[in-house]
């Protein structure tokens, strides 16, 4: 049966449930497939331990020929009795000397191409089968550990989510915003696919690395025909006899068919290796326990604009809120799970804030924020201006808040503001006047606003003049003191004089 025909069987060990997180070892694959290279390593082992030794022998040899030719290396004694030329026996003895000679070279010769040019095969062998059982134990390992550690904080944040949302069915009680079942859903849902994208990956990179086994060991299997070939050439020729022994050792390696081994591994392992058909996990498909919690379902949701607090600047920004049955009014960036963790940029518990009614697109809230952010801690309460898409949205907006707040949460009427959109007020007198952003800052009035008459920056005005009069007695009384210092000094200098 060929290579191409064989179809891996189902593992049902390695089969991913839909849990969040599911109790499997994903070692158990690449410990496998490591065992199998460290096979592989060894068998190569064996055979570079066999060249080893023949090259030793060829060496011994060598210098076993070196001693047999010194028997025949002088001349022959009395040699003037035997003719010179060739065809004599000087010229017999002197033949012998050079097979003899041409011996311990060709063995030489051999235990050199043995070391330089046979082991050598087998040693980057070795080398490759060494870096790949590396590659695939230390990366399946370290693959392990990222799914333990992810499966570790989901199954974390999911035991949270439940105490909180089991608190919350129990006391109903004022919640942290960090405790909110809400936002405690969202992070479990983010951790989950984090951990989900490192097993997913740790799978692809077994099934690569399993799709490119069958294709090692073929490469191994040539190789190994490649070194007994080379040392057939090399070593066979000391002797026919040899040579007859060294062609059949490489007759067998020949026989052995590129796919060979592989096959029969399928046959007695493939049921512990992953099945590339399996379709791979998605978050969307994946449950977990207090998903669908009546507190993790938010009162309202959707994106408004809303004004910054910043008193010298007039633009808005937009935003994702949200208002949870925890009643709190959650600001986020937007409302992607999956991206960043999507902690609460600002939240406001309804029950402590002032609402204001609306007035066309228009809300406000007066409060404090409480979330986790290094800001709020800072800040205290301030009004947040809001702008809806429309006017009914407003109002769906402020029904859901005032729901949320209860009758703990009082309510204002909203001023309506005398700018128009582009931030300049509105002026009876065609005249106007452009505000200092200073000025505007004292006064009270938000930059880019003008006014009919000067007399609005009058508080600046006051505050500029009062700091320059500050300044000049300060200068006065500085002048005051080094013309006392000066005179003190003087009666000093005249007595020094009068010493001297």
């Amino acid at each position: 049966m060929s290579g191409d025909s064989q179809v891996l069987p189902i593992r049902q060990a390695t089969t991913f449930s839909e849990d969040a997180v599911p109790d499997i070892d994903p070692t158990t694959t690449a410990g496998l497939l490591a065992e199998r290279l460290q096979a592989w390593k060894h068998a190569v082992g064996y055979l570079e331990d066999y060249v080893g030794a023949v090259e030793k022998v060829h060496k011994v040899h060598s210098k076993e020929y070196e001693k047999v030719l010194k028997t025949i290396s002088h001349p022959l004694k009395e040699g003037a009795h035997f003719d010179q030329g060739l065809g004599g026996v000087a010229g017999f003895f002197e033949n012998m000397r050079v097979n003899t000679q041409a011996m311990v070279n060709s063995n030489a010769e051999t235990e050199k191409t043995l070391k330089g040019s046979v082991l050598p095969i087998l040693e980057r062998l070795h080398k490759e089968i060494k870096a790949k059982h590396k590659e695939v134990s230390h990366g399946g390992e370290k693959a392990a550990k990222e799914i333990e550690k992810a499966r570790n904080t989901t199954q974390k944040h999911i035991e949270l989510l439940g105490q909180h949302a089991a608190s919350y069915e129990s006391a109903g009680g004022k919640m942290t915003p960090t405790e909110d079942p809400y936002v405690l859903q969202r992070g479990v849902i983010h951790r989950l696919n984090k951990q989900i994208i490192e097993e997913n990956n740790h799978r692809n990179d077994l099934i690569n690395i399993q799709d490119g086994f069958k294709e090692f060991e073929a490469h191994v299997i040539q190789i190994i025909q490649q070194a007994m070939d080379a040392l057939n050439q090399v070593a066979g020729g000391q002797a026919e006899k040899t040579r007859a022994l060294y062609t059949d050792m490489l007759g067998t390696a020949q026989c052995i068919p590129a796919d060979f081994e592989w096959t029969g591994f399928l046959t007695r392992d493939g049921h512990r290796l992953v099945d590339p058909k399996e379709a791979p996990r998605s978050v969307d498909v994946v449950t977990f326990p207090n998903q669908n919690h009546t507190s993790t379902k938010p009162l309202i949701e959707g994106s408004l604009e809303r004004k910054s607090r910043n008193k010298l600047s007039w633009g808005t920004q937009a935003g994702y809120y949200v208002v949870t049955p925890s009643k709190y009014l959650h600001e986020f960036k937007d409302d992607d799970n999956l991206r960043h963790d999507p902690k609460p940029e600002l939240s406001i518990y309804l029950p402590d804030a002032v609402i204001g009614a609306p007035s066309g697109e228009k809300f406000h809230i007066k409060g404090k924020d409480k979330s986790s952010s290094f800001s709020s801690k800072l800040a205290g309460a301030s009004e947040l201006h809001f702008i809806a898409h429309s006017a009914s949205e407003a109002q769906k907006w402020y029904d859901a808040i005032r729901a949320a707040a209860g009758a703990t949460g009082p309510a204002y009427e909203s001023q309506p503001s005398s700018r128009n959109v582009s931030g300049v007020a509105s002026v009876s007198d065609s005249k106007t006047q452009k505000i200092d952003p200073i000025a505007a800052q004292e006064a009270g009035i938000t930059g880019g606003d003008t006014v009919s008459s000067p007399t609005a920056i009058t508080p600046a005005v006051t505050r500029q003049n009062t700091l320059k009069d500050s300044k000049d007695t300060s200068k006065d009384s500085k002048d005051s003191k080094d013309s006392k210092d000066s005179k003190d000094s003087a009666p000093a200098d005249e007595k020094k004089a009068t010493t001297s």
